[in-house]
């Protein structure tokens, strides 16, 4: 309360309650921290993309963006892995065969010439004007960035371990354990190649349902695993599980650390929060003290098409009785309209979402 800018914290809180929006970068967080005086850029972008660390040059989000992402199926490679120690064999495996199809991406898009596209290299890319109408874009695009990025986490440590890292926390350490071997051999292509990897916590808006259809064909069915039509993005806690807010923050944040290609951790709550902008602080300073560095907060915004209340709506409008109801709801950092414009495996993760209650204290809830 004492900050000069206290009162457009206020302002946000009461906005994301009202529209969702903003999310909350936290540059305070020890990966985000930019240690020159007076600096500080905010790296994400709507979603989770971040795009700060240049090899070679000044940490900046000027002039850059993200050249190619590949995203591999965690569960998959753990129902073809006999043991922990094998999963971890193929983890790093598959992570280096992504590395290498990057690279062979980078290389067709660093072949082209400034000239096919004047527009972003004389006014977006950073050092774009240095190039020569004929000049090969591969100087400029070393500042892009590739990421590798996975889904699933949370089935893949069901099937290695009867369990997934919101209920153990043998299941936690080992996840933490995979993800870091995973940033392991993408930090050691960077060091090779000099270009900018990095790993992603993956959004998976269609894919997450994509894989799981792919595994079932070739699975099976597999409780816990295989049975919803979707899989939990990248290292989240899933939607169903009744873990506090509290919890869900603090066993989330250490993955944001882990991955500097993108990350993003959300609290769903049970009713909109247009007159709670105090949770909503509540929730924004849990996940500052926890170490995340990019977070959100989900509600329910539900309006009337004929009268235009904005509440809460059941099955009809309670001041008109219409049926026109408008449902936004968030897909990971996206709004993407009503949920009738969502596919299937995500109006079905969607039902499956624990909704928090914000009325009490934040750690029981």
């Amino acid at each position: 309360p004492t900050d000069p800018n206290y009162d457009l914290f206020q302002l946000a809180t009461r906005v994301t309650g009202k529209r969702l929006f903003p999310n909350f970068a936290f540059l305070d967080a020890p990966f985000n921290r930019q240690e020159q005086p007076g600096k500080a850029e905010v790296a994400y972008m709507g979603c989770r993309t971040r795009v700060f660390e240049d090899r070679g040059d000044i940490p900046s989000v000027t002039g850059r963006g993200n050249l190619s992402f590949t995203s591999i199926n965690l569960v998959r490679l753990a129902l073809q892995s006999q043991t922990v120690d094998q999963m971890f064999e193929v983890v790093q495996d598959t992570t280096r065969l992504a590395c290498r199809q990057l690279i062979a991406r980078y290389e067709f898009q660093a072949s082209r010439t400034a000239d096919e596209f004047p527009f972003l290299y004389q006014h977006v890319w950073k050092d774009g004007e240095t190039l020569r109408n004929k000049d090969q874009v591969g100087p400029v695009l070393k500042h892009g960035t590739l990421a590798v990025g996975f889904i699933g986490l949370a089935e893949c440590l069901t099937v290695l371990t009867g369990s997934h890292h919101g209920y153990s926390e043998l299941a936690h350490r080992i996840g933490l354990a995979l993800i870091q071997a995973m940033r392991t051999v993408v930090d050691d292509f960077g060091e090779q190649t000099g270009l900018n990897f990095s790993l992603l916590a993956t959004p998976a808006e269609g894919l997450s349902g994509k894989f799981t259809r792919r595994d079932v064909s070739d699975f099976g069915e597999i409780e816990g695993v295989t049975d919803r039509p979707y899989y939990t993005n990248s290292f989240h806690i899933p939607v169903d599980a009744p873990v506090t807010i509290r919890e869900k923050i603090q066993l989330e944040a250490p993955f944001h650390a882990l991955c500097n290609g993108g990350h993003i951790t959300y609290v769903e709550t049970d009713g909109a929060l247009a007159g709670n902008p105090e949770a909503i602080e509540d929730i924004v300073r849990l996940m500052a003290e926890a170490g995340i560095g990019y977070g959100s907060i989900n509600h329910p915004v539900d309006r009337c098409l004929d009268c235009r209340t904005e509440q809460t709506i059941e099955d009809q409008c309670p001041v008109c009785g219409s049926g026109s109801i408008e449902r936004i709801r968030r897909i990971t950092g996206y709004l993407v309209g009503t949920l009738d414009r969502w596919n299937e495996a995500k109006r079905a993760e969607e039902q499956n979402r624990v909704k928090h209650d914000v009325t009490g204290p934040l750690a029981s809830s």
